[in-house]
């Protein structure tokens, strides 16, 4: 190849490269614009008790960040 052809073939990936870049920046302004808020799917949403959990789900559990309850922190 010529100096000539390097040159053309490096123009031509610039050129591409540049609207790839301008595609995507388009893309990015358009997920940064914000939607219409939605309201919640009632078939996704999960009903919480009011009622207390039954202690012994936790009889096994230590305390998170304090270690097992037979051992001391250091």
């Amino acid at each position: 190849m010529s100096l000539n052809d390097d040159l053309a073939a490096v123009r031509r990936h610039l050129d591409e490269l540049t609207r790839k870049v301008e595609r995507l920046e388009q893309r990015a302004a358009a997920a940064r614009r914000p939607s219409a808020p939605t309201a919640p799917d009632p078939s996704r949403m999960v009903t919480v008790p009011d009622t207390p959990y039954d202690s012994t789900l936790w009889t096994d559990s230590d305390d998170e960040g304090l270690g097992a309850r037979d051992r001391r922190a250091p």
